[in-house]
Protein backbone atom coordinates (compact mmCIF):
# COMPACT_ATOMS: atom_id res chain seq x y z
CA UNK A 1 0.00 0.00 0.00
CA UNK A 2 1.37 3.43 -0.83
CA UNK A 3 1.99 5.85 2.04
CA UNK A 4 3.00 9.36 1.88
CA UNK A 5 6.13 10.47 3.74
CA UNK A 6 5.74 13.27 6.95
CA UNK A 7 6.67 16.03 4.99
CA UNK A 8 3.48 15.05 2.47
CA UNK A 9 1.64 14.87 5.40
CA UNK A 10 2.65 18.06 6.75
CA UNK A 11 2.23 19.70 3.27
CA UNK A 12 -1.85 18.44 3.40
CA UNK A 13 -2.26 19.14 7.16
CA UNK A 14 -1.07 22.65 6.39
CA UNK A 15 -3.28 22.81 3.47
CA UNK A 16 -6.18 21.71 5.73
CA UNK A 17 -5.23 24.31 8.30
CA UNK A 18 -7.13 27.06 6.85
CA UNK A 19 -6.98 29.76 9.41
CA UNK A 20 -3.01 28.76 10.34
CA UNK A 21 -3.32 27.48 14.01
CA UNK A 22 -1.36 24.32 13.94
CA UNK A 23 -4.83 22.44 14.49
CA UNK A 24 -7.25 20.76 11.91
CA UNK A 25 -11.23 20.31 12.61
CA UNK A 26 -13.41 17.36 12.23
CA UNK A 27 -15.11 19.61 9.62
CA UNK A 28 -11.56 19.63 7.64
CA UNK A 29 -11.33 16.40 8.41
CA UNK A 30 -14.36 15.42 6.68
CA UNK A 31 -14.11 17.44 3.89
CA UNK A 32 -10.63 15.56 3.04
CA UNK A 33 -12.33 12.15 3.55
CA UNK A 34 -14.99 13.23 1.28
CA UNK A 35 -12.10 14.02 -1.44
CA UNK A 36 -10.19 10.77 -1.41
CA UNK A 37 -13.71 8.89 -1.65
CA UNK A 38 -13.96 8.07 2.37
CA UNK A 39 -17.73 8.55 3.99
CA UNK A 40 -16.66 7.41 7.20
CA UNK A 41 -19.32 8.60 9.12
CA UNK A 42 -20.94 12.17 9.71
CA UNK A 43 -19.29 14.80 11.56
CA UNK A 44 -20.23 14.30 15.07
CA UNK A 45 -19.49 10.29 14.85
CA UNK A 46 -16.16 11.48 13.80
CA UNK A 47 -15.96 13.86 16.70
CA UNK A 48 -16.81 10.87 18.89
CA UNK A 49 -14.22 8.55 17.39
CA UNK A 50 -11.51 10.95 17.66
CA UNK A 51 -12.53 12.27 21.12
CA UNK A 52 -11.68 15.56 20.30
CA UNK A 53 -12.69 18.66 17.84
CA UNK A 54 -9.48 19.34 16.35
CA UNK A 55 -5.98 17.45 16.04
CA UNK A 56 -2.47 18.88 16.23
CA UNK A 57 0.04 17.30 13.20
CA UNK A 58 0.82 14.27 15.76
CA UNK A 59 -3.05 12.96 15.88
CA UNK A 60 -3.16 13.86 12.13
CA UNK A 61 -0.29 11.52 11.29
CA UNK A 62 -1.68 8.87 13.74
CA UNK A 63 -5.30 9.19 12.09
CA UNK A 64 -3.64 9.12 9.07
CA UNK A 65 -2.41 5.88 10.08
CA UNK A 66 -5.02 4.39 11.07
CA UNK A 67 -6.80 5.01 8.15
CA UNK A 68 -3.98 3.21 6.10
CA UNK A 69 -4.19 0.26 8.22
CA UNK A 70 -8.00 -0.17 8.08
CA UNK A 71 -7.69 0.30 4.16
CA UNK A 72 -5.04 -2.58 4.25
CA UNK A 73 -7.50 -4.61 6.55
CA UNK A 74 -10.46 -3.95 4.06
CA UNK A 75 -8.35 -5.19 1.07
CA UNK A 76 -6.66 -8.29 2.97
CA UNK A 77 -10.18 -9.22 3.47
CA UNK A 78 -11.52 -8.73 -0.50
CA UNK A 79 -8.60 -10.94 -1.27
CA UNK A 80 -9.61 -13.55 0.70
CA UNK A 81 -13.20 -13.53 -0.06
CA UNK A 82 -12.13 -13.52 -3.76
CA UNK A 83 -9.55 -16.74 -2.82
CA UNK A 84 -12.56 -18.69 -1.16
CA UNK A 85 -14.62 -17.90 -4.31
CA UNK A 86 -11.57 -19.10 -6.73
CA UNK A 87 -10.69 -21.98 -4.44
CA UNK A 88 -14.41 -23.32 -4.83
CA UNK A 89 -14.44 -23.13 -8.90
CA UNK A 90 -11.37 -25.99 -8.06
CA UNK A 91 -13.17 -27.80 -5.05
CA UNK A 92 -15.67 -29.40 -7.28
CA UNK A 93 -16.74 -31.94 -4.86
CA UNK A 94 -16.72 -29.21 -1.75
CA UNK A 95 -14.55 -31.78 0.17
CA UNK A 96 -12.56 -28.70 0.89
CA UNK A 97 -9.21 -30.33 -0.82
CA UNK A 98 -8.05 -29.41 -4.55
CA UNK A 99 -7.04 -32.69 -6.21
CA UNK A 100 -4.93 -33.12 -9.42
CA UNK A 101 -8.15 -34.26 -11.53
CA UNK A 102 -10.10 -31.76 -10.26
CA UNK A 103 -7.03 -28.89 -10.90
CA UNK A 104 -7.45 -30.47 -14.19
CA UNK A 105 -11.44 -30.65 -14.69
CA UNK A 106 -11.51 -26.96 -13.96
CA UNK A 107 -8.71 -25.20 -15.80
CA UNK A 108 -11.01 -27.38 -18.96
CA UNK A 109 -14.05 -25.59 -17.25
CA UNK A 110 -12.33 -22.26 -18.14
CA UNK A 111 -11.07 -23.22 -21.28
CA UNK A 112 -7.25 -23.02 -19.80
CA UNK A 113 -7.03 -26.64 -20.91
CA UNK A 114 -4.28 -27.63 -23.23
CA UNK A 115 -4.37 -30.69 -24.83
CA UNK A 116 -0.41 -30.25 -24.53
CA UNK A 117 -0.56 -31.10 -20.91
CA UNK A 118 -1.10 -34.45 -19.23
CA UNK A 119 -2.78 -35.04 -15.77
CA UNK A 120 1.51 -35.18 -14.32
CA UNK A 121 1.00 -31.30 -15.07
CA UNK A 122 -1.43 -30.86 -12.60
CA UNK A 123 0.23 -33.45 -10.22
CA UNK A 124 3.23 -31.28 -10.22
CA UNK A 125 1.51 -28.08 -9.73
CA UNK A 126 -0.61 -29.43 -6.39
CA UNK A 127 2.92 -30.88 -5.21
CA UNK A 128 4.76 -27.50 -5.96
CA UNK A 129 2.70 -25.65 -3.47
CA UNK A 130 1.51 -29.09 -1.13
CA UNK A 131 3.44 -28.28 2.34
CA UNK A 132 1.48 -30.70 4.17
CA UNK A 133 2.41 -33.82 1.49
CA UNK A 134 -0.88 -35.23 1.11
CA UNK A 135 -1.45 -34.74 -2.48
CA UNK A 136 -3.97 -31.98 -2.23
CA UNK A 137 -4.57 -28.51 -1.89
CA UNK A 138 -6.62 -26.97 1.30
CA UNK A 139 -7.00 -23.74 1.24
CA UNK A 140 -4.55 -22.06 3.03
CA UNK A 141 -1.86 -24.12 0.47
CA UNK A 142 -4.36 -22.83 -2.26
CA UNK A 143 -4.03 -19.19 -1.48
CA UNK A 144 0.03 -19.49 -1.44
CA UNK A 145 -0.20 -20.75 -4.94
CA UNK A 146 -2.47 -17.90 -6.08
CA UNK A 147 -0.42 -15.04 -4.17
CA UNK A 148 2.83 -16.51 -5.85
CA UNK A 149 1.38 -16.49 -9.10
CA UNK A 150 0.01 -12.71 -8.52
CA UNK A 151 3.77 -11.79 -7.65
Amino acid sequence: MFTLSTNHLQRIFNKLDKNGDGRVSTNELMWLLQRIGMHPCREDELELLLGKTTLDFIDFMFFYDSIIDTDDIKRDSLIDNDLHKAFEVFDSNGDGLISSEEVQNALSRLGLWDEHYSSEDCKSIINLYDTNSDGFLDFEEFKNMMMFAES
